[in-house]
């Protein structure tokens, strides 16, 4: 919807509800609580996913199963678990754009990244360097520097970051893009956020895979706040891999296993080193208990180790209603949701506050990223006391992300009308 089509009040919003094809998704969430009973607004699904009411039956079933059948379960149970993990990879590679073998629901992110730079970052004395966002979450920083020092390296000089202009909160793409040109021959990995954790911005996949294989770099992406937001290509885009997490937009709870992509270009390459664990050996040699590794062709080859069942099990439950929801029509309701919230944003434009997210709706997701000039993170604490929650991200950045999958227009009103009364009240840094 376009902005000039928006009107400020509550009856607006309200209306915008009954009209939206989505909206009956909203009542398959929890809410939590606010001090008046009623369901809190709650904007933080960047953060933690809400939990889908159908959990409890999923988690049920295989804590039935485990109790009637013990080990059995492994063959025996509704859903066998030794091949539990598989239940979710045709939706995983739908929502990712992916083929099947693609794709993998294991571990947790910053282990999936690991195991993909111990494949894809291959230093050589020419080509060492990594390049990262300046602003990229601190864990995939960590992550990168120990990966540098583990080849010897120092990060001093093997790390590439790139950052915003001064005076400015996003990348340039045309920044990126000579950067990429004017150091490609000196960079072994390219390793990019899909949307940025702190501003929202999405980067454009396509078109750094291609800048970094022009250069003969191997790519990859960070789609912790990407997957479940924004529509994914990734076996058209072509990157070499990609991480995520499941517990943000996908709602599978926290600490729920993440995903991993690897490009089928490299299912069966004998020459990408890895560290291999049982689960990734094929399947007719697993029980055979031999000493040599066959890893299955594809993204399950990258496997470690048998599944954690009783944390897929919240995963599938909200993997189902995604499916039901489509992507293209959440992103079609996110954009709308988040173009609302701009519009009644800019109502109470005040030198207090400024939105550093991208004001294309087609280059952020649901998100909007914003910077308060004289508030501390006991802003939040302001907007709890009155049933709104969001995060803050240092050094002075209130997050809010309306989730298509179950945030309504009102939601969003609420959110402004709150945030303005707190916005206001003295509380200087």
């Amino acid at each position: 919807m376009n902005s000039a089509m928006f009107q400020t009040g509550r009856e607006f919003a309200a209306a915008l509800d009954q009209q939206d094809p989505l909206a009956h998704f909203r009542e398959r969430f929890f809410f939590p609580k606010a001090k008046n009973g009623e369901d809190c607004v709650y904007l933080c699904g960047h953060s933690l996913g809400l939990q889908p009411k159908s959990v409890h039956s999923y988690l049920q079933q295989e804590l039935h199963d485990w109790a009637e059948l013990g080990v059995e379960g492994h063959f025996r149970a509704r859903n066998p678990w030794l091949g539990y993990h598989r239940l979710l990879t045709e939706q995983t590679a739908t929502l990712v754009g992916a083929e099947r073998g693609e794709v993998v629901i294991m571990n947790s992110l910053t282990v999936n990244l690991h195991l993909m730079m111990a494949s894809f970052y291959r230093p050589t004395p020419r080509r060492h360097k990594i390049l990262i966002e300046g602003g990229a979450f601190p864990s995939d920083q960590y992550a990168v520097k120990s990966q540098i020092q583990f080849h010897g390296l120092d990060p001093a000089t093997a790390l590439l970051e790139i950052a915003p202009r001064a005076g400015e909160f996003l990348v340039r793409e045309e920044d990126l893009g000579a950067l990429i040109d004017r150091e490609g021959e000196s960079i072994a990995l390219i390793l990019l956020g899909g949307v940025n954790y702190s501003t929202g911005q999405v980067f454009d996949i396509e078109s750094i895979t291609k800048a970094g294989h022009k250069k003969g770099c191997r790519v990859g992406f960070d789609l912790a706040h990407a997957v479940g937001n924004i529509p994914l290509h990734l076996h058209d885009w072509g990157p070499d891999f990609a991480v995520w997490c499941s517990y943000k937009y996908l709602n599978g709870g926290p600490g729920c296993v993440a995903g991993c992509f690897v490009h089928e270009r490299h299912s069966r390459a004998s020459d990408l080193p890895r560290f291999g664990g049982w689960w990734g050996q094929m399947e007719a040699e697993r029980f055979l208990m031999g000493p040599d590794f066959h890893p299955i062709p594809g993204a399950e080859g990258w496997q470690l180790s048998n599944p954690p069942i009783l944390a897929l099990a919240p995963l599938r439950a909200s993997m189902e209603i995604f499916a039901q929801a489509g992507m293209n029509h959440l992103r079609h309701k996110s954009m709308s949701l988040t173009g609302y919230l701009e519009f009644l944003l800019k109502q109470h434009s005040s030198p207090e506050f400024a939105i550093v997210t991208p004001v294309d709706p087609g280059q952020r997701g649901a998100q909007l990223s914003i910077q308060m000039r004289r508030h501390d993170r006991g802003i939040c604490d302001r907007l709890v006391e009155n049933g709104v929650i969001g995060d803050w991200r240092e050094p002075n950045i209130l997050r809010v992300a309306p989730v298509p999958l179950y945030n309504s227009y009102r939601d969003v009103h609420q959110f402004v009308k709150w945030f303005v009364i707190a916005s206001q009240t003295e509380n200087s840094i």
